[in-house]
């Protein structure tokens, strides 16, 4: 381990043991587990992933998010987040991956809260979406800044929207350290739950490793320059994302643009049908994305989702994927 691992893990230690005494039995735990297959026609086989099999996201698994809350004077001023799971990953030698999600200390103020840890950079939507169960992605499939990034960062909450800043090590889900460093903001105006409707724009310079899920694909850190403008709005049964981003990262020009649209079924929108298209263009390269998307609440405790992805437009030489992915996501709490 090295020397800075070390002084963090020992700076969050120091900082949960003198939590501990405002801790009482204020937890939350839940168990997750998830089915998920599907079947590749480009490559004419079956599949164990929503993505990519190096990516991070949905595979079978089992997993479990504990949630721990600090009290005093009777208010909250901490939140432990500890969210992680063993997934399927065939290209380990055993076969599975420890996959880590959250992995934070957030202090809780009046205006502001402040985050150590492994948390969501303060960069475009992937920002303010919680997609750790969602097989439809933001663009940090694409490269475009991190889901999760380990590092710090501050959250200020104004009434005419919000405002972010952090400074992560731009290695995503593995710490490492090969003088790499991302320092994102994001200002929005507008909150969704109140308004229905929020915009956001988003600012990230560093130096930042290029990464799939745990794998490093390239030791060196390229230089990251990124803008990003995004929006949130929802009418009766529909909701509609948009997020476009712009800029240099992993030694290409890119520019990408993301539409999601749902609409909401049945009672409490226990149905949900999504469009996803995604234009991408980077060296001199355009490539054209379609997702489809079906979720139903079974059950509190059960969710069934699935996924047809498809590439309409690639460049040359690259193969177009077509995939269909089915995802059984079991989520209940527990008590001890």
């Amino acid at each position: 381990m090295s020397r800075n691992l070390r002084r963090i893990f020992g700076a969050g230690l120091l900082l949960v043991s003198t939590l501990l005494p405002l801790a009482a039995a204020n937890y939350l735990f839940f168990f997750e587990a998830q089915f998920l297959t599907g079947y590749s026609f480009s490559e004419k086989r079956f599949v164990f992933s929503s993505h990519h099999d190096m990516e991070a996201m949905q595979k079978p698994s089992l997993g479990f998010d504990y949630l721990q809350r600090f009290s005093a004077s009777g208010r909250d001023i901490a939140l432990l987040s500890v969210q992680a799971r063993l997934a399927y990953a065939p290209d380990r030698p055993a076969g599975m991956e420890m996959q880590l999600y959250n992995a934070y200390l957030r202090l809780k103020g009046r205006t502001a809260d402040i985050w150590i840890g492994h948390d969501r950079p303060a960069f475009g939507l992937a920002a303010v979406i919680d997609q750790h169960g969602l097989l439809l992605q933001s663009l940090t499939m694409n490269g475009i800044a991190f889901d999760r990034d380990w590092g710090a960062g501050i959250d200020w909450k104004p009434s005419w929207g919000g405002a972010r800043l952090s400074l992560t090590t731009g290695s995503g889900q593995t710490l490492r350290f090969h003088g790499n460093y991302l320092l994102t903001g994001r200002v929005s105006r507008g909150v969704p739950e109140r308004d229905n409707f929020s915009c956001g724009l988003s600012l990230g310079i560093g130096s930042t490793l290029e990464t799939m899920g745990s794998h490093l694909l390239q030791a060196a850190p390229h230089p990251f320059r990124m803008a990003a403008l995004d929006a949130t709005w929802s009418a009766n049964r529909w909701e509609n994302r948009l997020e476009l981003a712009a800029g240099r990262t992993h030694g290409a020009d890119r520019l990408a643009l993301l539409w999601r649209c749902s609409l909401g079924l049945l009672a409490e929108n226990r149905l949900k049908i999504e469009a996803q298209p995604v234009l991408l263009h980077q060296r001199a390269a355009t490539r054209f994305q379609v997702a489809g998307g079906i979720t139903f609440l079974a059950h509190p405790d059960w969710t069934i989702r699935a996924m047809v992805f498809g590439d309409l437009l690639a460049p040359p030489a690259t193969p177009r994927e077509t995939r269909l992915v089915l995802q059984i996501y079991y989520y209940k709490g527990l008590r001890f």
